[in-house]
C-alpha cells in the first residue's frame, strides 16, 4: 500500500491532476490486477448477504415506495435494463440501484467497516450490479468491479473522518461506487477521475439522517449515493467534467466540509499491480442492528443464560455500559437523544439505541429483525422500566481499541457493570461480536447461506433459493449477459406491485 498525503491547496498552487486524490483513486480502479481466490469467495459471500436482507425487506414501506418509483422508469436505450429484487420487471440501471440499495440497507443488517469513519461497503454492490446487468457484463467483470468499490471505500474510511463534521458516511460511497463502475466498464483513468469527482460532489449531506428522530431516509441515503454514482459515470462517459480538485480545492470538500484549509490526511491505496484485498477487512452482521450493537446483543444473550434474574427490572438497580466514544455518543446515552429511550420511537431510532437493544436482548436471550422492534415489544412495561436503567459512558481504553489499526486488538464492544437491588454487582465484557472474524463464531459461507435461507423462508420458493445459490457460487463462470441470475424472485403473492403509494412519476 502507498499512503498518499492529502491536503488543501490554494488555487494559485495549481495542484497537478495526477497528484489529486480522485485521480489516484481512478488509477487504482483502472488497474487490471487479478483478484485472489480469497477475495472472490468473500465477494460471493457479500452478494448472498445483500440478497438475504433485501428479500427480508420486500414489503417494508421504504422498499415498496422505492420499488414503485423504479418501476416507472423502463430500461433505457443504452442496454438491457437491470433487475429489481423480488420481481421480474427490469428498469433503468440507476433506478435499479436506487430500489435495490434501499432494500439492502433498510434493516441495517449487512456488512460494515469502521475506522476513522463508518461504512457499509456492501452498499457498493447494488449500483455496480445494476450497471453490470444493464451492459451485459460477465461474472468476472462484476467480481473485479466490486473489489474496486470495496477497496476505495474502505481506504477512504481508514483515512478521512466525516462524522466529526456531521457529514453522512455515504460521501465515501459515491466515489467508491463510481470507481467500481469505472472498473466494470473498463473506463480510462481520465473518465473514471471525472466520475469519481462527480460521485463525491453530489453525495455530501449532513448526518441529521442518523440523529434524533431517525427517518426512513437512513435507508435511502446510500441508495441515493449509488444512483448518483451511476449517473456520474454516465455523464463522464459523455465527456462531462467534475469540479477539480474536488477533495483538495480551496473551496472543495476538505476545506469547507471536513477539517478545513489546514487539514492533512494520509490515504492508503494499493500500489500499481497490488491486489485489491480491502473487502477482507470488513465484517457482516448476525443481528439486524447498528454494528456497534452486535457485540452487545451477543453479551446480553450470554448474560440472559447465566443470570436470568437480570430480566426482571425489580432485581436491577442500574446497568452501566462502558464503551467507545462512538458507541456512547452516537447510539448510547451520550447522544442526548430522548428518542433513544422512547417506546414510541421508530424502528430506525431503536436500532440506534444501545440502551434499548441491550435491554431486549438481555430479557429475550435472542434478537429478531422484526419481533425485537415491534411496537408492542418496545412498549412492554417491564422492558421500559429496565431500559431506563441503562446508561453508557466513554471508556478511553475502549475508544483506543476502537480506533486501533491493529486488527488483532481493534474492538467494538466494552464492559458492563450491572448493580442488583441485593447489592451484588455483575460485570462482564466483550471485544467483538461473535460473528466477527476474531469472534466466538466467525461467519463463513455456511453462515451466510443459513442467513439467506432463514430470511428468505416463506418469501422465496425453495427451488428459487437453490437456483440463486447455485448461480452466485458459480459467479466467476457466468458469461456476458448472464448476471440476471443474481436476481431473486419472490414467491407468488408475496409482492403486489400494484399496491404501492402514488407519487409524481
Amino acid at each position: 500500500m502507498i499512503k498518499h498525503p492529502v491536503r488543501v491547496y490554494r488555487s494559485e498552487e495549481n495542484l497537478p491532476r495526477e497528484e489529486q486524490l480522485a485521480h489516484k483513486i481512478a488509477r487504482v480502479a483502472a488497474d487490471p490486477v487479478a483478484l485472489t481466490e480469497e477475495v472472490k469467495e468473500m465477494i460471493i459471500n457479500r452478494i448472498i448477504d445483500n440478497a438475504s436482507v433485501a428479500i427480508a425487506s420486500l414489503n417494508r414501506a421504504p422498499i415498496v415506495a422505492a420499488r414503485a418509483q423504479a418501476l416507472t422508469h423502463a430500461p433505457s436505450t443504452g442496454g438491457a435494463g437491470a433487475s429489481v429484487f423480488g420481481i421480474e420487471q427490469k428498469v433503468s440501471p440507476e433506478w435499479a440501484a436506487w430500489a435495490n440499495g434501499v432494500a439492502v440497507r433498510e434493516l441495517d443488517y449487512h456488512d460494515t467497516f469502521l475506522a476513522a469513519d463508518y461504512s457499509h461497503p456492501g452498499d457498493n454492490i447494488p449500483p455496480i450490479l445494476a450497471v453490470a446487468q444493464h451492459t451485459g457484463a460477465s461474472g468476472e467483470q462484476l467480481l473485479r468491479a466490486i473489489a474496486t468499490g470495496y477497496e476505495i471505500q474502505v481506504n477512504l474510511v481508514k483515512a478521512i473522518c466525516l462524522h466529526k463534521h456531521k457529514i453522512d458516511h455515504v460521501a465515501h460511497l459515491g466515489p467508491s461506487a463510481a470507481a467500481g463502475i469505472g472498473t466494470l466498464l473498463g473506463m480510462d483513468v481520465e473518465t473514471i477521475f471525472q466520475a469519481v469527482g462527480q460521485g463525491l460532489h453530489t453525495t455530501t449531506a449532513t448526518r441529521q439522517s442518523r440523529k434524533g428522530e431517525i427517518s426512513t431516509w437512513k435507508a435511502h441515503a446510500p441508495a441515493f449515493a449509488g444512483k448518483m454514482a451511476v449517473e456520474a459515470a454516465d455523464r463522464a462517459l459523455r465527456g462531462q467534467t467534475s469540479p477539480v480538485p474536488i477533495y483538495e480545492g480551496e473551496d472543495g470538500v476538505i476545506a469547507w466540509m471536513l477539517d478545513g484549509p489546514d487539514a492533512a490526511y494520509e490515504v492508503p491505496l494499493p500500489e500499481p499491480g497490488e491486489a485489491k484485498r480491502a473487502i477482507l477487512d470488513t465484517y457482516t452482521k448476525e443481528h439486524s442492528a447498528e454494528y456497534q450493537a452486535q457485540a452487545w446483543i451477543d453479551l446480553a444473550r450470554k448474560l440472559n443464560g447465566q443470570h436470568p434474574e437480570l430480566t426482571d427490572p425489580a432485581n436491577v438497580t442500574s446497568i452501566l455500559i462502558k464503551t467507545s466514544h462512538h458507541t456512547h455518543y452516537v447510539i448510547g446515552s451520550g447522544a442526548n437523544d430522548p428518542q433513544k429511550y422512547d417506546p414510541r420511537a421508530s424502528r430506525e431510532t431503536l436500532d440506534h439505541s444501545i440502551p434499548y437493544i441491550f435491554t431486549v436482548a438481555l430479557q429475550d436471550g435472542a434478537w429478531h429483525h422484526v419481533d425485537s422492534y415491534a411496537p408492542e415489544r418496545a412498549a412492554r412495561p417491564d422492558t421500559v422500566e429496565l431500559w431506563h436503567k441503562v446508561t453508557t459512558e466513554e471508556d478511553p481504553e475502549w475508544t483506543r481499541r476502537y480506533h486501533s489499526l491493529d486488527i488483532s486488538e481493534k474492538a467494538f464492544g466494552g464492559s458492563v457493570e450491572i448493580t442488583l437491588s441485593d447489592g451484588r454487582v455483575i460485570t462482564d465484557e466483550i471485544a467483538v461480536a461473535d460473528a466477527h472474524p476474531l469472534g466466538a463464531r466467525p461467519f463463513a459461507r455456511e453462515q451466510y447461506i443459513n442467513k439467506f435461507r432463514t430470511l428468505a423462508a416463506g418469501l422465496v420458493e425453495e427451488a428459487e433459493i437453490e437456483r440463486f445459490l447455485a448461480a452466485v457460487e458459480n459467479l466467476e463462470n457466468l458469461g456476458a449477459g448472464e448476471l440476471d441470475a443474481l436476481n431473486i424472485l419472490a414467491a407468488p403473492g408475496v409482492v403486489d406491485v400494484n399496491n404501492a403509494p402514488k407519487g409524481l412519476f
